[in-house]
């Protein structure tokens, strides 16, 4: 391969915005153009000369662009616009709905396979990451029991879902791990927790003028894959407290494999994240991706990858010989 990485993005909200970051600290990777459903003269890139176009003018720069990073959310964006997209370009996303992982990969691996492109799938720290840390740990302790807490911190996923609740002008949803549970699992006690008893989860919502608080409250509560199985507790704020209490987006959590080894030996592997900006970090884990896609697609493979399929080697832009003598 020859010559610098040419990246699209595709949605510019935070994510987006991240990704846009991201990127300028990569020599090996260029930011050719960003694409918005939004009026593009509304839309302000950090950096002022990155041009922004219609979305529907993408199919235009299929031979412009190596990599499309698709920034829309997972509830109702990604599930249209994976599949159209990855049929022309090779892609990366951080479609997060864990419940309907398979099916996704389904439809993305049926297009980009049409295509003859790549897509790399649910790409971030959860899934993402935490999914590489959870396969380690069952494959290294096969008799124990993986754990998986997040927070406290911002949600994206969850947050957009609440901010498309009908009613509902603004908003964001936090995830709060109990520290007991967390306390116990660290004890290599090897609990067996619900997931009630692991999280709870927080949202502070901005209404529509002359929305049904208590329908908003319910349609929250009850949205299936995000807070139904969760003690969700909703509390209603004026768009000025919003901006004032919750304008930065910070996250963490942790991944925990309690198991045993020989005669009755604890042992206990944890890999944890603190994050002072969730849509940054999820960014820079997209843009290595990205990079591990126009590998991939170099190396005349096809068809959808999630992060347990894609070697660690393919993120970095050094050489497999400068890898080999600095990290091993």
């Amino acid at each position: 391969m020859t010559g610098k990485i040419r990246v699209g993005i595709v949605g510019y909200g935070n994510l987006g915005r991240g990704v846009e970051l991201a990127l300028q600290r990569c020599g090996d990777m260029q930011l050719v153009a960003i694409f918005s459903r939004r009026d593009p003269a509304r839309v302000q890139p950090v950096n002022a000369l990155v041009p922004v176009y219609p979305h529907d003018t993408l199919p235009e720069f299929q031979d412009r662009i190596d990599v499309l990073i698709l920034c829309g959310g997972s509830k109702d964006d990604l599930p249209q616009q994976g599949p159209a997209l990855s049929m022309l370009f090779n892609t990366v996303d951080s479609f997060d709905t864990h419940a309907k992982i398979p099916d996704y990969f389904a439809a993305m691996d049926q297009a980009a396979r049409s295509g003859r492109h790549v897509a790399v799938i649910s790409v971030g720290w959860d899934p993402g990451l935490f999914s590489l840390q959870r396969l380690y740990g069952e494959a290294m302790l096969p008799e124990g029991d993986t754990y998986t807490f997040w927070g406290k911190g911002l949600s994206q996923g969850h947050s957009d879902a609440v901010r498309r609740v009908p009613g509902v002008k603004a908003g964001v949803q936090y995830t709060l791990p109990s520290e007991a549970a967390i306390a116990r699992v660290r004890s290599g006690e090897r609990p067996t927790l619900s997931t009630r008893e692991k999280h709870q989860r927080e949202c502070f919502v901005v209404l529509d003028d002359g929305a049904d608080a208590n329908a908003v409250e319910q349609a929250i509560v009850t949205m299936e894959h995000y807070f139904a199985d969760y003690d969700t507790r909703v509390h209603f704020i004026s768009e000025e407290e919003l901006r004032r209490d919750h304008g930065a987006m910070p996250h963490g959590g942790f991944v925990i494999r309690s198991g045993g080894t020989g005669a009755g030996n604890k042992q206990v592997v944890e890999f944890s994240l603190k994050l002072g900006s969730n849509p940054e970090f999820t960014a820079s884990v997209l843009v290595a991706y990205a990079r591990a896609a126009h590998k991939l697609k170099a190396q005349g493979q096809q068809g959808a990858y999630t992060v347990l399929d894609v070697a660690p080697g393919l993120l970095s832009p050094k050489t497999g010989e400068a890898l080999r003598k600095g990290l091993v």
